[in-house]
């Protein structure tokens, strides 16, 4: 049965400390997810919250004097002051001390403890308490520090050994189902290779979960023995579940739960043989994304590079950082944050590349008397090509959004966005507008339906921004209507009437970067200079990009095949997949180190290097000729 619905959701929070750049990150993804599908006339759920209970909470309540519910109740407006200045618009904010929440954990344990899946033991071994997760030694690869102390492999910080009575999850007896169920369901994790690292975990073998504790009473008292507390993620997980408890039956299962890569396991392991225990469907999917790093290391509060996201939004602008955060950090990997790239991509993209064309377009065409844009029967073959290009941007556009490559997406966006402000240029319409009325204005029309479909596209990225946009041509946005297919269609058929905008859409942002102090100059260090004969050692070939094709577990790597004439063909590695598609390399020529030393990489050998030259924005640009030589030819 097709419910045209989507469920997704986000980790829910720990109340302990005020809301930074992961969690506002992980909940952007989620809310730019929930938009996109609203786009395309689905009806939406969307949940978010905060994770109340468990030992950390309690310590940290206990250092401020206060009770651990107080604490949570100071803290809870913080995420959601902070999620409505982003404009995240969830459905449903849970609360692990929500009294309807606390019913379905007593619930669903009762039901386990009645099929014989929960019984009482003892527990010995090893605690993380920042993490709330117990640490098997044998079979995960814990470290020691200078004393000798155990490491959790996941935080780093001590582990705390422990011995006390618990109920535990017969966890051991889903590891065969959880298997099958990898195996049947591929794509169930993504990226591939967090994975891999799951299947390998099960494969290794399961040991029964313990799910209370008799040390810590902040939490939901276990059913049948209050000196039991239920263990925070056996009360935490459910939280998915009991948010949708009266309409369970149109909104489960899941069809995406995004979380960080630290808490993979209780939602790719835990989780799903929960629900099978349960007989409950599985999620469809679990989006894993990477950390966002500050000057490469993991924000941390001990570091003191956490990034205040509501001080941001003050410098910069909400949706400027929605933007900055959705286009450059890659999901499948840790992302780098820095205001300098912030402040660079805000200048670019938005202010120079998207906000000028919008109000150059309106400025020519209101100064040459031209408010209503009508739609253009017959094109010009310049205008042809945009059409043709506009709907090429909206299919990469769509697979890059379906399959939650958000960064890609957003690139190739702009990448159309810069090829229409080439068009405007090399049309002059500021030229033609005083010799030709009826090809100027179907240079208006050509650009405005760009503008059209671009804004669309945006929308679940910067959600104002974007009907402000479409206000200033004449159109507003209707949810409820398929955009999808009104995009693929690509009709240029729409009437626009054109407006200024009261201000300018994007800005040029104010550099927050810190000025740096003049120091007495110092001489400047750079390369060690070489000699001409070292220089000749190194052997620059012209060659052709004969095939490229992406890398199995990795997503950095294209396994070329290069074209170097008399040398023969050669295997070269490339590490540009993140920057550069295929296409753009195939039945190119560029330049190719011919005598580097053979290098074994992902199960293979690379004989060669390929150049490239990085641009201003960090971009790759690949090197050339300036124009077609034989393949092989040496530079020199």
């Amino acid at each position: 049965m097709n419910k045209n619905k989507f469920y997704v959701t986000t980790p829910i929070y720990y109340v302990n400390a005020k809301p930074h750049l992961g969690t506002l990150y992980s909940t952007l993804l989620a809310d730019v997810t929930a938009r996109w599908n609203k786009l395309q006339g689905k009806k939406v759920f969307f949940l978010t919250g905060t994770d109340e209970h468990g030992q950390k909470v309690a310590e940290r309540a206990a250092e401020l004097g206060v009770t651990p519910q107080a604490m949570a109740d100071s803290q809870v407006p913080h995420f959601q002051e902070a999620w409505k200045k982003y404009e995240l618009e969830y459905d449903k904010f849970i609360r692990t001390t929500d009294g309807y929440h606390k019913k379905n954990v007593i619930e669903w344990i009762e039901k386990l403890q009645d099929q014989g899946d929960i019984y009482k033991s003892h527990y010995s071994g090893w605690y993380c308490v920042p993490d709330e997760r117990f640490v098997t030694i044998a079979s995960e690869e814990v470290e020691k520090d200078e004393s000798g102390n155990y490491l959790c492999p996941q935080c780093g910080r001590l582990l705390t050994e422990m011995s006390e009575e618990s109920y535990f999850f017969r966890l051991s007896a889903y590891q065969d189902q959880l298997v099958k169920f990898y195996e049947e369901h591929p794509n169930f994790i993504t990226p591939k290779e967090r994975a891999n690292e799951v299947i390998s975990f099960v494969k290794s073998g399961l040991e029964d979960l313990s799910i209370s504790r008799k040390t810590v009473s902040w939490g939901i008292p276990f059913p049948g023995d209050p000196k039991h507390t239920v263990y925070v993620w056996g009360d935490a997980l459910n939280n998915y579940v009991s948010a949708i408890k009266g309409e369970r039956d149109f909104w489960w299962p899941a069809d995406l739960h995004i979380i960080g890569k630290d808490i993979i396991r209780f939602h790719a392991v835990y989780w799903p043989a929960f629900l099978m225990a349960s007989g409950l469907e599985l999620p469809k999917k679990l989006l894993v994304h990477g950390y966002i790093l500050v000057d490469e290391q993991k924000m941390s509060k001990s570091i003191g590079n956490v990034v205040d996201p509501v001080k941001l939004a003050d410098w910069y602008g909400v949706e400027q950082v929605r933007y900055y955060l959705v286009r450059q950090m890659s999901v499948n990997q840790d992302g780098n944050f820095s205001l300098k790239d912030l402040e660079g991509k805000i200048s670019s993209d938005l202010a120079n590349n998207l906000g000028n064309l919008l109000n150059r377009t309106i400025t020519l065409a209101l100064n040459n008397g031209l408010e209503t844009v009508s739609p253009v029967e017959i094109m010009e073959a310049d205008g042809v090509v945009l059409h043709e290009k506009c709907e090429e941007a909206f299919r990469s556009y769509w697979d890059g959004m379906n399959h939650y490559r958000y960064h890609l997406a957003l690139t190739d966006l702009f990448k159309f966005v810069s090829e229409v402000n080439v068009y405007f240029h090399a049309q002059k319409p500021w030229v033609v507008a005083k010799e030709n009325k009826e090809l100027f204005e179907e240079i208006i029309s050509s650009v405005c339906h760009s503008l059209y479909s671009v804004a669309i596209m945006l929308w679940p990225v910067m959600p104002k921004k974007m009907e402000e946009l479409l206000r200033c041509i004449g159109h507003e946005l209707e949810l409820g209507a398929n955009y999808d297919e009104v995009l693929r269609k690509n009709l240029w058929n729409k009437t626009f009437v054109l407006k200024k905008s009261k201000e300018s859409l994007f800005p040029k942002p104010e550099s927050r970067l810190e000025k740096i102090e003049e120091k007495p100059a110092e001489k400047e260090i750079g390369p060690e200079e070489i000699a001409i004969n070292d220089f000749a050692k190194v052997e620059l070939l012209v060659g052709t990009i004969v095939s490229c094709d992406p890398v199995e577990g990795s997503d950095k790597l294209y396994k070329l095949s290069v074209d170097l004439g008399k040398r023969g063909i050669r295997t070269i590695f490339a590490g540009v997949a993140k920057l550069l598609k295929p296409e753009e390399l195939l039945k190119k020529q560029g330049i190719f180190v011919g005598n580097l030393k053979p290098r074994k990489m992902m199960g293979d050998v690379s004989h060669g290097m390929m150049l490239f030259a990085k641009d201003g924005d960090g971009n790759f640009q690949m090197t050339t000729v300036a124009g077609p030589v034989d393949n092989g030819a040496r530079l020199g």
